[in-house]
């Protein structure tokens, strides 16, 4: 394809013997900085809301898939031991954390980059693949960062719709697929949805792929997956070459606020990611907790459980009032509302449990304390009998 360039002259040198004009009495007339025309056209991304009580109410935030628990002691220990030395740089290339990854998943470590949590990494990513025009596809709905750090790049996003059961649709993803695609995501668990892919589909469509196209699996939520038919996408990765794992720290881990994300990739992959890193990104603090929670993982996988059984039984109990969810195996369930989203959400908003709307296509909400789980029953019940 021909990219015709516009070329922008610098403006002549000011006269020296013309006087200059009488300065406006406001910044408004001033002419401001030439801002990318795309970003008016750029997603917002909408954060988790804050929670907020009603009088005489525990308010509980289930609006940003948070794990619900503060980090074990020894992590928070090596978190104050770090703070001291905060005056210094982290080590940029993240060496200890990703050696530790590594051995934790008994890869080479050139196979290892990091970044500022997976939607980090996965800025990274697109950086490193995509120029203008290049196309990125993905599920729809899906994460919501897809589309906004595709459009940042130049890229042009392309969304396949999930289907009826709120599953990716691979074999419309790789019809979907282009001379112009240079990246797919698949989102498994899938964030808003919480449904996962099955092996044998992503097998199949791993067959369709051409090899110059890198396809991203997104495992954020990897750790509460239970279902036997989903992918061991480690496996996946060491069969395919043009395939690389997207991973988090912010869920099961319970490190969201430190922002730590890892991929992992075939080394040639892997190289490019870290070239379009954020130079020193990932913090001192971050890159610690996150090794002393690959350390304490079994302490950690105990937490994990516990909020999987938490999800059955809220799932179990949604179905006994007659609602239909699509499986959820991640950390929150999906409420498939339509344009009744917002009555939704408003209900659960003035009963003191924050959740996450997605506009009229849902609502997702997260799988939190037992508490804030038995509110969220609570009002789906009352919910559905007052119609």
């Amino acid at each position: 394809r021909t990219v015709h360039h516009t070329v922008h002259h610098a403006p002549k040198a000011a006269d020296p013997t013309v006087a200059p004009m009488s300065e406006p009495t406001t910044t408004d007339a001033l002419p401001g900085p030439r801002i990318r025309e795309v970003l008016s056209r750029l997603p917002a991304y909408v954060p988790g809301k804050p929670a907020a009580a009603p009088e005489g109410q525990t308010a509980y935030k289930c609006s940003s898939n948070e794990n619900p628990y503060q980090p074990l002691p020894s992590v928070l220990a090596v978190i104050r031991e770090a703070a001291e030395t905060i005056n210094r740089y982290p080590d940029m290339a993240v060496s200890e954390l990703s050696q530790a990854i590594a051995d934790h998943l008994d890869v080479p470590v050139e196979c290892i980059a990091t970044g500022t949590g997976s939607v980090g990494v996965l800025g990274q990513v697109i950086q490193a693949c995509c120029d203008a025009g290049d196309e990125v596809v993905f599920a729809w709905r899906s994460f919501e960062a897809y589309p906004i750090v595709t459009t940042i790049a130049g890229a042009v996003p392309v969304t396949v719709a999930l289907d009826e059961q709120q599953r990716h649709r691979l074999d419309a993803m790789a019809d979907a697929i282009t001379e112009h695609t240079r990246v797919v995501l698949v989102c498994t668990p899938n964030n808003p949805t919480g449904t996962v892919v099955h092996d044998d589909e992503l097998r199949a469509f791993l067959t369709r792929v051409p090899q110059d196209v890198l396809v991203v699996i997104d495992e954020a939520y990897l750790e509460f997956v239970q279902d036997p038919d989903a992918p061991d996408g480690l496996t996946i990765w060491r069969e395919h070459p043009n395939v690389m794992l997207l991973r988090t720290f912010s869920k099961a881990y319970g490190l969201a606020g430190l922002r730590v994300g890892y991929a992992v990739a075939h080394s040639a992959v892997a190289a490019a990611l870290r070239k379009t890193a954020v130079p020193f990104g990932v913090n001192s603090l971050a890159q610690v907790a996150a090794v002393e929670s690959l350390r304490v993982r079994d302490e950690l996988q105990e937490r994990v459980d516990h909020l999987v059984k938490e999800r059955s039984r809220v799932a179990d109990g949604l179905r006994d009032q007659g609602w239909e969810l699509s499986d959820s195996e991640a950390n929150f369930v999906w409420f498939d509302l339509g344009d009744r989203s917002a009555d939704f959400a408003l209900t659960c908003e003035e009963s003191g449990l924050m959740v996450r709307r997605y506009g009229d296509d849902g609502v997702r909400v997260t799988i939190a304390e037992p508490e804030a789980n038995d509110r969220l029953l609570e009002i789906c019940e009352r919910w559905r009998r007052e119609g």
